[in-house]
């Protein structure tokens, strides 16, 4: 009965972290994306007029230009290609989902971030609460991973092995299991996605599931690549899982 009960407590938190984020991606999304495509707009605008006249400016004017092209670039705004990317949001549904995953997990690349006040105002609540359910969820999840530890050092208990062989052998089998699922199959999906070296991929994987987040390097931003719709959502949830992984390390 506890047993079952212990099923249902982590089943109902494991689905009520993830309503939290999804319901977070959806109100960043409305928050964030009109205002965005305001900023596309404009720097499309400010494009068009430098094209226009850019044989009489000054250099005022030129280092002007240079400001605003930089500030654009720095607000996720990119003022290349033709007028339809501009309907292309940084905020569409999947890349909210993955922003709501980097606050509560603390990551914070920096490359996506709230602009208007009511965004900036809701991720202040939405990581105030946030991350204190991300640590619960992640001591949740990875107690979970360690009951499948303790299952396996029984069955190898009860084939005669000794406890001190059992314990290294337990060690060494989920931290194998863990940089493969987490650190060396991701980096050769992620050279194959992101067009990145099977080195640059270890060494993302490793900032970010260490939470460092330098946000030198981050996902579906490579220019001139397409990404499927939820490939973002599905790193979300690499990451999410891949910290549970760690926090099972510090648990065994």
């Amino acid at each position: 009965k506890a047993m079952c009960s212990g099923k249902l407590q982590t089943g109902l938190l494991v689905a009520g972290y993830f309503v939290y984020l999804l319901v977070g991606a959806a109100v960043f999304q409305a928050l964030e994306r009109t205002a965005e495509k305001q900023e596309k707009i404009a720097a499309a605008q400010m494009k068009e007029a430098f094209l226009q006249n850019f044989t009489h400016l000054t250099v005022a004017e030129m280092e002007q230009f240079m400001k605003n092209l930089t500030e654009a670039i720095q607000n996720g705004v990119y003022p290349v290609g033709n007028e339809s990317q501009i309907e292309d949001s940084n905020w569409d549904f999947s890349n909210s989902f993955f922003f709501a995953g980097t606050v509560v997990s603390t990551i914070g690349y920096g490359t996506l971030r709230p602009k208007t006040a009511g965004g900036q105002i809701f991720c202040v609540f939405f990581a105030l609460f946030g991350i204190p359910l991300n640590i619960v969820f992640l001591h949740r999840v990875g107690k979970m991973l360690s009951l499948l530890c303790k299952k396996l050092g029984k069955f190898l208990y009860e084939k005669g092995m000794r406890k001190k062989k059992i314990k290294f052998l337990t060690l060494l089998f989920f931290l194998a299991t863990g940089i493969l699922v987490f650190l060396c199959l991701p980096s050769l999906f992620f050279h194959i996605t992101e067009g990145w070296s099977y080195s640059e991929g270890i060494y993302f994987a490793f900032i970010t599931l260490s939470t460092i987040g330098f946000g030198d390097y981050v996902v579906g931003k490579q220019p001139g690549r397409s990404y499927f719709s939820y490939y973002r959502t599905l790193v979300a949830i690499w990451i999410l899982f891949g910290l549970a992984w760690i926090a099972l390390l510090f648990n065994l």
